[in-house]
């Protein structure tokens, strides 16, 4: 692990939490993240324990522990033995169900709380053999010590190429804002620039001020359709399991490229025709329809799906003015453009839930539906609103605004970019890393994760709401097929 040189920590023995994470740390909500991150190799307890010992005193959050108010990091002695736990696994018992032993052993976690009386991480070292992976590193903290950009920040500072021990892992490409006016008029007139900034700041203006309308409606009383995948106030009392699964990153660039989209506009496509096949079963099984229609591949000819289905789901957006990876070292630092922490606020994006015979429909939609909301300043405001809540009302009443939001839609979406080759943990190559997260007040939870050439779809469930989410995971890997296929089929691949 190298973090940086020279021991990196705060002037002050207490340092205030950022509004996000009083938000995360309330004992009203506790979100914490939980990221299962598959090894080539069986993992070495005494190799991680003693990086630990030499580098964790490094970085300020994972060596600190919070006040009893919940509002300020106070520095402490971190014993590494303590957030590093090794169960014993009997291996001839669990034979060749290991998925099933880390599926449970990870639910179990949902429902053991971090101890607030020391820093809020630990890690559990689970030697057992999956379908992808040698062994499996759970690694669970609390949400309010970061977010994903910044856990991806920490990965790569502890990591090295597997293609090059002695070069740290540095390969993710860089990323940088859109620019405002469009690169086919940058060339032309001062005049036609000016019609089109005018145009684009009203449009921006007008779709702002709907955004903030309807966030409030959302607040107060606009909720989401009660469907098979809508939870109720009580979900996040509720044990979690996770399920993930591989999908091609070319295949994925394949259909960005052909449809002149985004890498984001095509996952969330997948997303809206994964679920819309997904949700029409169940509407089909709870109605009893006789099944001759329903195809081998699993999908159905006859919609069964309600009309004027409200389906929304929270996508996390980050707010750093500096989007782009930096060194932890750089992004520890107090003026960094690019800082650790969680500098992030949410969307609400309109999901399109209903069969469509081709498709390409999905990807279209999905990108007038992100294109529309890079065009306002819904995340700002979201982002300020619990400020404002949390300056003027209280902690309480910025977590009860969040959380109300949280409510009355049912899902949410995540997409964080990581490193683009293999990489090593002191000589352990890591196959996979699949991060959630729970706490939520919904049933499930959809994050994407980019890896090596990979993007591993990971969605966290309650159970009791939706028992075979394995299907959902099916269904993206089926849509992703079937929109390649109708791409080639069409001579635009």
């Amino acid at each position: 692990m190298h973090i940086g040189k020279g021991r990196m920590k705060n002037k002050e023995e207490e340092e205030p939490l950022s509004p996000m994470a009083r938000v995360f740390q309330s004992p009203d909500i506790d979100i914490c993240p939980i990221i299962n991150i598959g090894f080539k190799t069986k993992i070495n307890p005494d190799v991680v324990l003693d990086a630990l010992r030499h580098n964790v005193y490094k970085h300020p959050r994972f060596s600190s522990k919070l006040s009893e108010n919940g509002a300020k990091w106070i520095k402490t002695e971190v014993n590494v033995e303590d957030h590093v736990i090794v169960p014993y696994i009997d291996l001839e018992e669990i034979c060749e169900s290991g998925q099933s032993f880390v599926d449970d052993y990870c639910s179990r976690l949902t429902m053991t709380p971090l101890d607030r009386s020391r820093p809020l991480w630990d890690i559990h070292i689970l030697n057992v053999k999956t379908a992808d992976a040698e062994a499996v590193g759970v690694i669970r903290f609390n949400h309010a010590l970061a977010d994903g950009m910044s856990f991806i920040s920490l990965v790569l500072a502890c990591t090295h190429k597997t293609s090059n021990p002695n070069m740290l892992s540095t390969a993710i490409p860089s990323v940088k804002r859109r620019t405002t006016v469009p690169h086919s008029l940058e060339k032309t007139g001062w005049f036609s620039r000016v019609i089109f900034t005018i145009g684009s700041t009203m449009r921006l203006l007008w779709n702002t001020i709907v955004d903030v309308f309807l966030l409030a409606a959302t607040l107060l009383f606009l909720k989401d359709t009660m469907t098979p995948l809508k939870g109720n106030a009580n979900v996040r009392r509720n044990p979690r399991r996770f399920y993930h699964r591989t999908i091609s990153l070319d295949d994925i660039k394949l259909i960005k490229n052909a449809m002149n989209m985004t890498i984001n506009d095509v996952l969330l496509g997948i997303t809206q025709a994964a679920l819309s096949s997904y949700m029409n079963r169940q509407y089909l099984v709870s109605q009893e329809q006789d099944k001759k229609d329903e195809l081998e591949d699993g999908s159905l000819l006859t919609s069964y799906l309600p009309d004027g289905i409200r389906f929304r789901a929270g996508c996390t957006v980050n707010l750093r003015s500096d989007i782009g990876f930096k060194p932890l070292a750089e992004m520890m630092e107090k003026d960094s453009k690019c800082r650790w922490g969680n500098y992030f606020s949410f969307i609400i994006l309109p999901l399109s839930i209903g069969l469509e015979t081709d498709p390409l429909v999905y990807l279209e939609k999905s990108k007038a539906i992100m294109d529309r909301k890079k065009h306002s300043y819904h995340a700002a405001l979201a982002y300020l609103i619990i400020k404002i809540a949390l300056k003027v009302l209280g902690a309480k009443a910025a977590v009860s605004v969040f959380n109300q939001h949280l409510l009355n839609i049912t899902t949410c979406v995540s997409n964080v970019m990581g490193p683009m080759e293999e990489i090593s943990f002191h000589g352990h190559p890591i196959a996979y890393i699949s991060p959630s997260s729970y706490g939520h007040s919904q049933a499930s939870l959809i994050h994407y994760t980019s890896y090596a050439g990979k993007v591993t779809i990971t969605i966290g469930v309650d159970p009791t709401v939706i028992p075979d989410a394995h299907k959902i995971c099916d269904d993206m890997e089926e849509s992703l097929k079937t929109m390649k296929a109708v791409l080639s089929e069409r001579g635009l691949l």
